[in-house]
């Protein structure tokens, strides 16, 4: 492995330094050993969860010794692709890349593996290739149950006559996560719409059909603004399945400019994920978005470091799913996480108290 070459190669030459040595105060000092560069590619700064992805990671391997190449890719596939081409042009030890189109990176992996750099897939899948090593991630699935279920029990289907009329939205069909944020939460959701309690007033309820390129959030406003247009004259709309807050953000522009957010004509239940500072306040605030799923990647920056240094290290790191994520060529050895639901009752505790946020961001 190109890493552990290299390791070899910075332990002799800290030894030969050591043994030449340089006059300290008389002393023969050996100068640190540099680790080696670690090439980060991640999505978009637009999301503020990826630029404290990075800087969290930035900052762990300088810690370790080791420099880090971090870049971001604006959302631009091909650019991402042409991104980790030059890092492994410039011989970095090994790569950890979030992807915005998984199958894309495949030629640049290949040289990647010809020079024999390990690959971690950092929270979304990279599909179509044999040469990634390791998946460090979310219970992606476990999301979506989240989702599902915050929209059960804030319309108190179990005991509630109904029926409630509800919109799916799903993230991008580039990114491997979405389908499992989806299915985790219709997981929860069919049985709701089989029996009738709850009623897709559009009539779309397949992935591909509700699905949102990139995620983006003027794409979820103008599709929300249409439905309401098409299917919601008179008819109230009681629950919206968004997967992402930035959706969830464009979702409730589009509700208020149709009309919703008076006592008279309430917003829905809408759901989400990622903790974003705008809708925290929308959840601290009550009302419309009702809760967000915090993955704290705080602790996935952890597990992709140790990820990485081991495997330089030339030990096995480890792992607890070798089953569910399977990236069209081989079944992938990940580590999970735990996500958690963040509502009006447990901001604060999680958020706050935890050292996400400060008090000051989340106010006003």
């Amino acid at each position: 492995m190109r890493g552990t070459i290299s390791k070899i190669a910075i332990a002799m030459g800290a030894l030969m330094l050591s043994a030449a040595g340089c006059a300290v105060d008389g002393a023969a000092v050996a100068e640190p050993a540099a680790q080696g560069t670690i090439g980060i590619t991640l999505p978009t700064t637009a999301r503020p969860r990826w630029v404290k992805d990075g800087d969290n990671m930035k900052k762990q391997f300088e810690l370790l010794g080791y420099t880090t190449d971090l870049k971001y890719a604006e959302d631009d596939a091909a650019a991402q692709a042409d991104q980790v081409e030059e890092m492994v042009d410039n011989g970095v030890e090994a790569l950890i890349i979030a992807a915005i189109d998984g199958p894309l990176m495949k030629d640049a992996l290949e040289k990647a593996a010809a020079d024999d750099i390990p690959v971690i897939s950092y929270d979304r899948l990279i599909r179509g290739t044999p040469n990634v090593d390791y998946y460090a991630t979310f219970d992606n699935f476990r999301v979506g149950v989240l989702q599902g279920k915050a929209i059960v029990d804030r319309l108190k289907l179990a005991t509630a006559k109904g029926p409630f009329n509800l919109e799916l939205f799903a993230g991008s069909p580039t990114d491997n996560n979405a389908t499992f944020f989806f299915n985790g939460a219709m997981s929860v959701l069919r049985p709701h719409i089989s029996s009738g309690k709850l009623v897709l007033r559009s009539g779309k309820h397949e992935f591909a059909d509700v699905s949102t390129v990139g995620y983006e959030r003027k794409l979820a406003q103008t599709r929300m603004a249409g439905l309401l247009t098409k299917h919601y004259g008179s008819a109230p709309l009681h629950a919206v399945l968004s997967p992402l807050d930035r959706m969830s953000l464009g979702i409730t522009d589009a509700l208020k400019a149709g009309g919703y957010g008076t006592a008279a004509k309430p917003l829905p239940v809408i759901t989400g994920q990622d903790v974003e500072v705008d809708s925290v306040k929308l959840i601290a605030g009550g009302g419309g978005q009702v809760q967000t799923v915090f993955k704290d990647t705080r602790e996935l920056a952890k597990v992709a470091v140790r990820m990485t240094d081991m495997l330089l290290r030339g030990e096995t790191p480890p792992v607890n799913d070798t089953e569910q994520y399977h990236n069209g060529v081989k079944v992938m050895s990940t580590f999970l996480l735990q996500p958690v639901e963040v509502d009006k009752s447990n901001y604060q505790r999680i958020l706050v108290d935890g050292g996400y946020y400060t008090a000051e961001q989340l106010s006003g």
